[in-house]
């Protein structure tokens, strides 16, 4: 697996938790969680696009 997979499959762990956090949440507090968490994903593709 190149370098860049990794990158695409630490995004794809950060939607799912983020979906996760959504659903399964019991308040706002959580649902403001995951808005944060799934922020992380053009983060984590835009890292793993300069790195390549």
């Amino acid at each position: 697996m190149k370098s860049c997979g990794y990158f695409v499959v630490a995004a794809f762990a950060s939607f799912v938790f983020s979906v996760t956090l959504w659903f399964l949440g019991d308040g706002d507090v959580n649902r403001d969680q995951a808005i944060f968490v799934g922020l992380w994903v053009p983060s984590i593709l835009s890292l793993g696009n300069l790195v390549k």
